[in-house]
């Protein structure tokens, strides 16, 4: 099973401790460095969707009791016949893409697995038609990769980035309505892109994996507000969410640099090394990545053992399992 990747130019990035908290420093593909996270962030498809009028309310910004997890299948249902599965996204994908293949390619299920991601890009970056600059090239745009591979399930990982990492999102500042309104324009028109390029290749349109985000360290209002428009796209389109954070947060439900070990870390050498028997999720200068070694430059798989890798990439291969199961 082959697993590609874009090996042209990328948005490498690398997350520091300051004195004052986190910070994000990214580089572009023109090399110009912007610091993301410890200042205010100024203004720097054939077919965009409106953005709504409204940003997402309190209500909205809490994803539904019981709506994420594992696709329920019916066990009276034949299983789907075996699908290809395409897997985009920005760094977190970036790290985890050889991960979660390695357990996809041990189900019969899948046929083939393949992967574009590209660190900083968001959703933005992989719609066609979308004026100005992006980081991700034409022909790996989404719906360009849809009728040239025509996969069964696309699996799509977006951390939520802005204008600091991303040309595409210029002038739009993180946490505002107009960061809310143009991420879920940005969900509907990928999801209309995927849809015509199913058709225009005249196969069946692929099922869409979101996954929604683990606890966000600096900002966690943010990342549920973000998951909130991932439940109500899928539940629009009729697609599945994946939990990406369900073994990645504490008891209350937020960040966490260490988890008690699985039975998993516990066998196996090189997973259960935090202090006390707990498993290390994060580096100690790297809250958002889930790769125990330094974040590669120009955006490789993860080359250490991580344990946060490993608990993330089975949520996305345990949510495309159930869906293939019928």
């Amino acid at each position: 099973m082959e697993t590609k990747r874009w090996a042209g130019p990328v948005l490498a990035v690398a997350l520091v401790a300051v004195a004052v908290g986190w910070g994000a420093v990214s580089r572009s593909d023109d090399g110009e460095a912007v610091d993301s996270a410890v200042r205010s962030q100024a203004p720097d498809r054939s077919r965009l969707t409106s953005p709504d009028p409204a940003t997402p309310g309190p209500e909205a910004s809490k994803p539904a009791p019981g709506a994420s997890g594992a696709a329920s299948a019916d066990p009276g249902a034949p299983p789907r016949a075996p699908q290809d599965v395409l897997y985009l996204g920005d760094s977190l994908a970036m790290e985890a893409q050889d991960v979660l293949g390695s357990r996809l390619e041990r189900s019969t299920r899948v046929s083939s697995y393949s992967s574009e991601p590209v660190a900083g890009v968001t959703v933005c970056d992989y719609l066609q038609g979308r004026p100005g600059r992006s980081l991700v090239p034409r022909e790996d745009k989404a719906a360009a990769l849809v009728e040239k591979r025509e996969p069964g399930v696309v699996v799509l990982q977006f951390w939520g980035n802005t204008w600091g990492y991303t040309p595409c999102m210029e002038g739009v500042e993180w946490g505002t309505a107009a960061y809310y309104e143009r991420y879920a324009a940005d969900l509907r028109a990928l999801t209309g892109q995927i849809t015509d390029a199913a058709r225009e290749a005249n196969v069946p349109r692929p099922r869409i994996v979101w996954v929604q985000q683990p606890p966000d360290a600096l900002h966690p209002d943010r990342i549920e507000q973000v998951n909130a428009l991932y439940d109500r796209q899928a539940a629009a389109s009729g697609d599945l969410l994946a939990d990406g954070g369900r073994e990645l947060r504490d008891d209350d439900r937020k960040w966490t640099q260490y988890l008690p070990c699985n039975d998993y870390e516990q066998s196996t050498a090189g997973y259960c090394t935090g202090p006390g028997g707990t498993a290390r999720l994060h580096r100690d200068d790297d809250p958002l990545h889930f790769c125990l070694a330094p974040t590669p430059e120009g955006g490789q798989p993860c080359p250490a053992k991580s344990p946060g890798l490993e608990r993330y990439s089975r949520a996305v291969a345990d949510e495309v399992d159930a869906y293939l199961r019928g």
